[in-house]
C-alpha cells in the first residue's frame, strides 16, 4: 500500500477500480490504519481527504469513510446494457443520425476560413461571429445580456462553473431523476450532490427551497427543457415559482443546462439571473452531431471571466475550426428545427400515449427519452431484454427517485410503438407500485 498519502490513495483507489473494494465497503478507521502501516495518523487522513475530492470515498463523522455507492472510478456510463444480436438498443440516448446535417461543407468552409485568418496563440478564444449568433438565440430567448464563452459540451461546461465557484465539501442540488454523467462528475469533484425531485415542470420549488435551505447547496443545477432521462420542462408558470425561491437565495450558484436547443419545439423559460452568479450553457450536440464538442455559455461577468481565466491556464481554448463550422451551420440553417422537434415529438408522443392505453404511465414532455417508472427495474431490464429490447437501466439517472427505465425514441420508427408498448407494459410490473420520484 506505501507509507506516503499518494500511495495510501492511490492503493484504494486501485482497489475500488479493480473491484476488491466495494461500493458502500467501510475503511478501516485512520488510526487504525496509520499503526498498521506504521504511519502518522495525519498521513492516513491526508491520503482520505485526497480520496474524498476525488470522489472515492465519502466520509459521514462517528460512522467513518467508506466506498461512495458510486465512486468516480466506477462511473454510472457502465451500468448500460448492451444489445446482442437480434436486440433493438433504444438505451443509448443518442440523437438519429438521419435528423443531423452532413459536417462535411461546414467544415470546408471553416478550413477555407482558416486559410485566409489561420488560428492562432493568442487570438480571442471565441470566434467573433459565433459570439453574435449565440447571444441573438439567446436574446430572443430572454436571457440576461452577458459575456459569450465556449466549451467542450455542456459537461465541461458545468464542470468549471462549479470549480470556479465551490470548493470540496460543498452541496450541489441536482435533478432526481437526472443526467447521470453529471451525477457522477459532482462527487468526482469532491462535491456532495443534494437530490431534488421534479415533475413534468421540473424541479419541484419545495424540494429546491428545501435543498438550498437545510440541505445547505451553494448550487443548483437545473435543465430548462429536454431533461435527461424524464424530458420534463420548466414551463412559465413554475419558472416563476422556482424564480421566488432562488429570490430568497441569492447567494446559490445556479446552472442551467438548455442541451434542447434547436431540437426542441417547447420554448425555454430561463432561470438566468435569478441570481447574483448563474450560467446558461448551450450544447450543439443533439442538433447537430455529438461529435461537435462545442456548447455557448453565457453568464454574469464574474463567472465568465472565472471559467475564461481557468480555461487559459488548460486547452486555452475550444477550437476556432469547429466554432466557425457551427457559425456555417448557424447561417446555413443546416438543421430545420421545427421539423426535427416534430420527428422526435411523434415519436415519443406516440410512445407515451400508446404506453397510457396499455395503463403504463410515462413520461416524455420534450426530447428524445422516454421515463417509465417501474415496480422491479432489473426484471423490467431483464424481460425487456428478452423480449427483444435494450433499455437503459434507471440505476444510471436516480439517487433517492423510484426505479424506472429509460427509452431513447431516435431509433424508432412509427411502426415500432405498438410492439415496444406492449413489451414494455408486459415488464414493467402493477401500475400501483410505480412512482416518478
Amino acid at each position: 500500500m506505501g507509507r506516503r498519502a499518494s500511495e495510501i490513495a492511490a492503493s484504494v483507489e486501485r482497489g475500488v477500480g479493480t473491484g476488491e473494494l466495494e461500493p458502500g465497503q467501510l475503511l478501516p478507521p485512520m488510526r487504525e490504519l496509520a499503526a498498521h502501516l506504521g504511519v502518522n495518523p495525519n498521513t492516513v487522513a491526508a491520503a482520505y481527504r485526497t480520496l474524498r475530492e476525488r470522489g472515492v470515498i465519502e466520509t459521514a463523522g462517528r460512522r467513518g469513510s467508506r466506498v461512495r455507492p458510486r465512486p468516480a472510478t466506477t462511473a454510472r456510463g457502465s451500468l448500460r446494457i448492451d444489445a446482442p444480436e437480434g436486440v433493438r438498443d433504444v438505451g443509448r440516448g443518442n440523437p438519429d443520425p438521419a435528423l443531423l446535417p452532413p459536417l462535411g461543407e461546414a467544415l470546408a468552409a471553416a478550413a477555407r476560413r482558416d486559410a485566409e485568418e489561420p488560428g492562432l496563440y493568442g487570438q480571442a478564444p471565441v470566434d467573433p461571429d459565433f459570439a453574435r449568433l449565440a447571444r441573438a438565440a439567446l436574446d430572443a430567448d430572454g436571457v440576461p445580456d452577458g459575456p459569450v464563452a465556449v466549451t467542450s459540451g455542456s459537461l465541461d461546461a458545468i464542470e468549471r462553473v462549479l470549480a470556479a465557484h465551490l470548493r470540496p465539501g460543498d452541496a450541489v442540488a441536482v435533478e432526481d431523476p437526472g443526467w447521470g454523467a453529471l451525477l457522477d462528475l459532482v462527487p468526482a469533484l469532491g462535491l456532495r450532490p443534494v437530490p431534488v425531485a421534479l415533475d413534468d415542470d421540473g424541479p419541484l420549488p419545495a424540494e429546491v427551497e428545501r435543498a438550498l435551505g437545510d440541505g445547505g447547496a451553494r448550487a443548483l443545477i437545473v435543465t430548462t427543457r429536454a431533461q435527461n432521462p424524464t424530458g420534463a420542462a420548466i414551463g412559465a408558470a413554475r419558472a416563476a415559482e422556482l424564480r421566488r425561491v432562488l429570490a430568497a437565495h441569492r447567494g446559490v450558484l445556479l446552472i442551467e443546462d438548455d442541451h434542447g436547443h434547436g431540437f426542441v419545439d417547447v420554448p425555454p423559460h430561463p432561470l438566468a439571473g435569478a441570481t447574483d452568479h448563474w450560467t446558461l450553457v448551450r450544447s450543439v450536440a443533439k442538433a447537430y452531431g455529438p461529435d461537435l464538442r462545442v456548447a455557448a455559455l453565457t453568464g454574469d461577468p464574474v463567472t465568465v471571466d472565472r471559467l475564461l481565466g481557468r480555461q487559459r491556464l488548460g486547452p486555452g481554448w475550444v477550437s476556432r475550426l469547429l466554432q466557425r463550422a457551427v457559425v456555417h451551420l448557424w447561417r446555413t440553417g443546416a438543421v430545420d428545427g421545427p421539423a426535427v422537434a416534430a420527428a422526435y415529438a411523434e415519436r415519443r408522443d406516440g410512445l407515451v400515449a400508446a404506453l397510457a392505453r396499455r395503463g403504463v404511465r410515462a413520461h416524455g414532455r420534450s426530447g428524445m427519452n422516454v421515463w417509465v417508472p417501474v415496480a422491479d427495474e432489473t426484471g423490467a431490464v431483464a424481460r425487456l431484454l428478452h423480449a427483444g429490447w435494450a433499455v437503459a437501466p434507471g440505476a444510471r439517472f436516480r439517487m433517492a427517485a423510484g426505479p424506472g427505465v429509460r427509452i431513447t425514441v431516435s431509433g424508432l420508427a412509427v411502426a415500432d410503438l405498438e410492439p415496444l408498448a406492449d413489451a414494455v407494459a408486459a415488464a414493467s410490473g402493477p401500475l400501483e407500485a410505480r412512482s416518478y420520484g
